[in-house]
């Protein structure tokens, strides 16, 4: 039987959860490369060069790890939501780069709404490639976007819910593959919750309301997962305490998006820009100062 290598970096943040139930419900065989750790970060490195971003490295080297474990590969191409919600560069590279620097089969699909290709299509693409049924495929579709929608409305609920609680309420600006990624934002969310704080995601909101409320700090910006970042400050400025910003050394749309961003903001933030060679000593000082200044302890 064919079994689907799904790496667990950048898009698996995203769809990860629909690649889950649609391959189940399909009965297709599938494996998740672990949380990242040194030895995937130092595979990525290896093939990788210095103007990638320390999440595209990560994710090349889950890519490397998973190459001699399956059949294929899942990289999707996600390029646009149409022509105001662009997408990051190396998403419209991902499936050129692993292409060219692996000799792998790659499951392959394009998001590219200005030219007609969604989420939809791709997954029936795939489906037909593993050989299924189109009524088989159509059920596993729907059932895989069911559950994702009733898990992401719950999320966005308690994430919501936290904006009330009594803690000192920091709220996380970054990209899911960064906040959530074992050697990026692991660490981070793990201190700021030992250390009671409230920890508020700007991916778990209403991501047409952010992106709506993102013209409030900027009505040029094009790319999509930046605009939803900032919305949600503008949708959460009042309950929280203070923003931490997490970016992975060279991200070129959070150098330009953050920046600005910070520049008018009123409220107190860090800007935590992680490389291969970070160590979290340093950033957990800079972390304990942050909080120690929210909380009062420290003024400024």
């Amino acid at each position: 039987m064919d079994k689907v290598g799904i790496p667990r970096s950048l898009f698996y943040y995203y769809y990860g959860d629909i690649w889950k139930c649609f391959f189940e419900n399909l009965d297709i065989s599938y494996i998740i490369s672990p949380n990242t750790n040194k030895e995937i970060m130092d595979r990525g490195i290896k093939v990788s060069n210095d103007e990638m971003c320390l999440a595209l490295k990560n994710y090349l080297g889950h890519i490397d790890y998973l190459k001699d474990k399956c059949c294929y590969v899942l990289v999707p191409r996600i390029c646009n939501y149409k022509v105001n919600n662009q997408s990051c560069t190396n998403f419209w590279a991902s499936y050129d780069i692993v292409n060219n620097l692996f000799n792998i089969a790659i499951l392959n699909y394009n998001i590219d709404l200005e030219k007609g290709d969604t989420l939809k299509k791709g997954l029936y693409k795939i489906g037909r490639k593993l050989n299924k049924k189109p009524l088989e495929i159509k059920k596993a579709y729907k059932k895989a976007i069911y559950q994702y929608n009733l898990k992401r409305k719950k999320n966005i609920q308690i994430n919501i819910n936290k904006l009330n609680s009594k803690k000192t309420k920091v709220l996380i600006v970054s990209h899911p593959y960064n906040t959530y990624d074992s050697v990026i934002g692991n660490d981070i969310i793990k201190y700021l919750t030992k250390e009671d704080a409230e920890v508020i995601y700007s991916d778990k909101f209403d991501e047409k309301i952010t992106s709506k409320l993102s013209e409030k700090l900027s009505k040029n910006l094009y790319f999509k997962y930046s605009k939803e970042s900032i919305g949600s400050i503008i949708y959460s400025l009042d309950k929280i305490d203070g923003i931490i910003f997490i970016s992975s050394f060279p991200c070129a749309p959070d150098s330009l998006v953050n920046e600005l961003v910070m520049r008018k903001i009123k409220k107190p933030h860090i800007n935590l820009i992680i490389d291969n060679n970070s160590s979290f000593t340093g950033i957990e000082t800079r972390l304990e100062s942050f909080l120690d200044v929210l909380r009062g302890n420290i003024h400024v």
